[in-house]
């Protein structure tokens, strides 16, 4: 009897895995309307919701035809979805039972291709104009859900109000989450890691440590070592040996550490400027390594992020001549108003967008003349730091290769994942790349701090070995900014 009923309990998990597998199987797929901005977005949309099918309005296409024309980002998107959509529908021989993505999307996507074949009129409140677009696509909508009542119809729009406006309705909607990065930027790489109080206790038995190139390096093994990153910081405040290194090395649980070069003391000074705090110290170290191609710097206004940047290539340029010469760029995203056409050459147009680079040189250019140089001096200095520093324009960036370069992407958090690849991937041999930005204050209206390029290149670079970032906390401009950044 006691054998009987446990071959009858090993057998139910068994039928109701089955019978799930059905449900499964039984369960209809759902079916995506696009609103015309995801497309304008993301071009390879129509590839991205797996098995599920998607359905165009006529008002979509509309839409985007009104949007081809143009050399902007949008109108560039809108020609890719043309071209894809026109592969697509020309591929199909019967364009009313949907077109199959799985071979077009490299078996991306399952689902089918849905476009509007028929005239719909689908009812909507009286005080809604049916001759506005979003009114038109949520009436396909209001259709799609009475044709198709055991299936989930939802709305996928970027629009926060045509969502509202779905949700008001009755109607489901979603925002368009495959561009984003991470859902919440908390959970954003920091670079460096504060470790516990019991970390020697844990990890110190079985420690070894040896010299190589001036720098002292532990290898450790232990429960946390998996977790850390390579070029990851590390540190930890004690009364005895407060402890500041970062990871060299990580192979199961076996990390090594290095120890780093102070820069906060006035000896390893870099053209005058000192390290503040401890992720000032941090992140001179990491743009001071030759060995580290790609820097990403975060941190609102004030942590000292371009002033450290310069400093660090104006030693490396002129002094250990390790790179050619600065290459600086950033985003013309205006905070208020547009100024309209500038007058001049390239450099001259964007000198007004150039104010930081203006503003940290001259703390740079006070840090050398603390040796007595004179006026004389001074003005030979400046004349040399300009002739070493070019200023570039991001829309004749393409096709170019540098060489021994060393190039300062400002304001990176204003440049979509597209435009960021396009940049990073004009670096060639001995070039270094140094991103900066606060993903706080995005100007550019159709980013967000999920979405922006910045947050996607720190995500996909940690862990690489020639790469590092780190996010700054404690602003050094004044009281008054610090306080500021604080309460408002």
């Amino acid at each position: 009897m006691a054998r009987q009923s446990a071959a009858q309990a090993k057998a139910v998990p068994k039928a109701a895995a089955k019978s799930a597998k059905k449900t499964a199987a039984a369960s209809p797929s759902k079916l995506f309307v696009l609103d015309t901005n995801v497309l304008m977005h993301d071009p390879t949309s129509l590839f991205r919701f797996e098995e599920h099918d998607i359905y165009l309005p006529i008002m979509t296409l509309e839409e985007l035809d009104n949007h081809k024309k143009g050399m902007s980002e949008i109108s560039r998107n809108v020609r890719q979805v043309s071209r894809t959509l026109d592969e697509l529908v020309s591929s199909s021989e019967d364009i009313d039972v949907g077109v199959d993505l799985t071979g077009p999307s490299s078996k991306l996507a399952t689902g089918r291709l849905f476009l509007q074949t028929e005239a719909i009129s689908g009812e909507l409140p009286t005080a809604l104009p049916t001759g506005k677009a979003d009114n038109h696509i949520l009436s396909v909508l209001v259709h799609l859900q009475r044709k198709h009542p055991k299936r989930q119809v939802i709305l996928v729009s970027k629009d926060i109000n045509m969502r509202i406006k779905a949700r008001a309705l009755g109607l489901a909607a979603e925002d368009y989450f495959n561009d984003k990065v991470l859902e919440d930027t908390d959970i954003l790489y920091a670079g460096t890691q504060e470790l516990p109080a019991n970390f020697w206790d844990k990890h110190g038995q079985g420690m070894e440590s040896w010299k190589e190139n001036g720098k002292t390096r532990y290898r450790l093994s232990g429960p946390m070592c998996p977790q850390f990153m390579v070029n990851e910081f590390v540190w930890q405040e004690g009364q005895g040996n407060p402890l500041a290194a970062w990871v060299k090395e990580v192979a199961g649980k076996t990390a090594v550490l290095e120890t780093l070069t102070d820069y906060s003391h006035p000896k390893n000074a870099v053209w005058g400027i000192t390290a503040r705090n401890r992720e000032q110290n941090f992140a001179l170290n990491l743009l001071m390594n030759p060995e580290i191609d790609f820097v990403t710097l975060l941190g609102q206004a004030g942590t000292g992020k371009t002033l450290l940047t310069l400093a660090a290539g104006l030693t490396q340029v002129l002094e250990s001549k390790l790179y050619a010469e600065i290459i600086m760029t950033r985003v013309t995203v205006p905070v208020g108003e547009d100024i309209g056409f500038l007058p001049g050459t390239e450099e001259e147009k964007m000198a007004p967008w150039m104010g930081a680079l203006e503003d940290n040189l001259e703390v740079l250019n006070k840090t050398d003349d603390e040796a007595g140089s004179g006026d004389w001096g001074r003005a030979a200095t400046q004349d040399l730091i300009r002739s070493r520093i070019k200023v570039k324009s991001l829309n004749f960036m393409r096709g170019r290769t540098f060489l021994s370069k060393y190039l300062i992407i400002d304001e990176a958090q204003n440049l979509t994942p597209k435009q960021m690849k396009t940049l990073i991937t004009r670096a060639g041999p001995g070039t270094k790349v140094v991103c900066l930005g606060n993903i706080a204050q995005i100007d550019t209206p159709y980013l967000t701090e999920g979405s922006s390029g910045l947050t996607y290149v720190v995500d996909r670079f940690k862990g690489w070995p020639h790469s590092g970032h780190v996010t700054l906390a404690r602003g050094e401009r004044s009281r008054l900014a610090d306080h500021a950044a604080e309460v408002l």
